[in-house]
């Protein structure tokens, strides 16, 4: 019986080497609910494992030069043996990766697990979104068609707005003055190689980060469950059969998806004819869209800048109790997050259709007017009114710190996330207000 122990000691200790390096060897049971994390971790990796099987077998295919480009994308999907299908998903599981990484880190702050001891991963976890987003606008520009051409261009020069330093990062960036071949060469080498990279070392620290905390917070059902301590079950098979069922799924879902929803590709890319509109990808339409209401300073650099710089902070602030575990923290931290999302599904739209029909295009908020009119004013009020409803919603609730920044972090998703809706489905010619129906 010693024997055969030691060699089953010996067995795991192999398993634990190639899988548990980055997983729990046991997690919390509560933890293994679905619905505490609906898989957007394991699911954010399964995506990515795809783009990385499909990416490898279109590179033999794509050509990344601006007069090959476009044709080896039609070669890809008419000759290819199963072309159609392998773009198909590498297209939708990029897409997919975007959204899904997004509620990924929404999931970790509205359960509150960005505390210590996962203030580091909570950092981690940000850089990691910022290098998807990357993956996908550097992918993006290759397939060379009008769309991504000129959705490129907007996004470039959105950059330029940056003080000091945007005309030399727009310079670099592209490779020179203007979209062209060296652009092509540095997005491609960039998708391709560089970021693929980068993301594999973060997921791999990621991985490393949430074993060192134990796993994923732990659901607290009531104050005396959490304080009786967790109970905890073996990573394998318990965890691991579930992961594998939901990477199964998704993996279905997709190649459905593809089957089904062809990628798009339009017509081969002009750059002395622009579409009308011309919108950057549906990740920044949220800022396109708040180009049209503030001056671009305040648009592309002040207001993103202030927001990044809160998202990092946010793990690190002082808090009066910690109340991490379920989902809104607690039962008035729902009542609260649900307050804060009305808000934002009221005064944004209203705010869109104030600036668009009664402001008019030489109001406070055209990105005509001066920078002091349609930026400092407006950034003022915006900033005052977040100040007041922190301070009101706080009062009015009696909630703790945790609470109301949970509470003011729903507001802001929600009303950035009205203005993408906004640009990706109700603007149209002229960046208009239009219904869906009749862009």
């Amino acid at each position: 019986m010693a024997i055969a122990d030691m060699q089953e000691n010996n067995k795991w200790g192999f398993v634990n080497s190639l899988i548990l390096h980055t997983r729990p060897v046991l997690v919390p049971a509560k933890a293994l609910r679905f619905t505490h994390t609906f898989g957007l971790g394991g699911m954010s990796l399964v995506l990515f494992l795809m783009l990385i099987s499909t990416g490898l077998l279109m590179i033999f295919v794509y050509e990344p030069s601006p007069e090959r480009a476009y044709e080896s994308i039609l070669f890809m999907q008419q000759e290819m043996l199963f072309g159609r299908l392998i773009r198909g998903v590498h297209y939708w599981s990029a897409n997919l990766l975007i959204a899904v990484a997004v509620l990924h880190m929404l999931r970790v702050f509205l359960t509150g697990a960005f505390h210590a001891p996962r203030r580091a991963n909570w950092i981690i976890g940000l850089g990691l979104l910022f290098l998807i987003m990357v993956s996908g606008f550097t992918g993006y520009l290759l397939a060379w068609d009008q769309i991504s051409y000129w959705a490129i261009t907007i996004c470039t020069e959105m950059l330029g707005y940056m003080p000091g330093i945007g005309q030399t990062l727009q310079r670099v960036i592209l490779g020179g003055a203007e979209i062209g071949p060296a652009t092509v060469i540095n997005f491609y080498a960039l998708h391709t190689i560089v970021v693929p990279l980068l993301l594999v070392a973060l997921m791999t620290w990621h991985f490393w980060r949430v074993r060192l905390a134990g796993g994923v917070v732990v659901p607290r059902d009531t104050e005396e469950n959490a304080q009786a301590g967790t109970d905890y079950v073996p990573y394998i098979p318990n965890l691991l059969l579930r992961e594998i069922a939901v990477g199964l799924m998704l993996i279905a879902f997709v190649l459905v998806i593809a089957i089904f929803f062809e990628a798009p590709l339009g017509e081969p890319a002009n750059p002395g004819l622009s579409p009308n509109p011309a919108k950057a990808p549906w990740y920044f339409v949220g800022l396109q869209e708040l180009l049209l209401h503030f001056h671009p300073l305040f648009a592309v650099f002040i207001i993103p800048l202030v927001v990044v710089i809160a998202v990092v902070r946010v793990a690190y602030l002082r808090y009066d109790a910690d109340l991490s575990g379920n989902w809104f923290l607690t039962p008035k931290g729902r009542r609260m997050a649900a307050v804060a999302a009305t808000t934002a599904l009221l005064l944004t739209p209203l705010w869109i259709l104030l600036d668009e029909y009664a402001v008019g295009p030489v109001g406070w908020f055209s990105s005509t007017a001066p920078v002091i009119s349609n930026g400092l004013l407006p950034c003022t009020a915006l900033a005052v009114g977040v100040v007041a409803f922190y301070m009101l919603i706080r009062k009015q609730f009696n909630a703790s710190k945790n609470e109301t920044v949970q509470a003011l972090f729903v507001l802001l998703v929600v009303g950035f996330t009205v203005l993408t809706v906004t640009g990706v489905w109700f603007r149209g010619a002229g960046m208009a207000l239009v219904w869906p129906w009749q862009t």
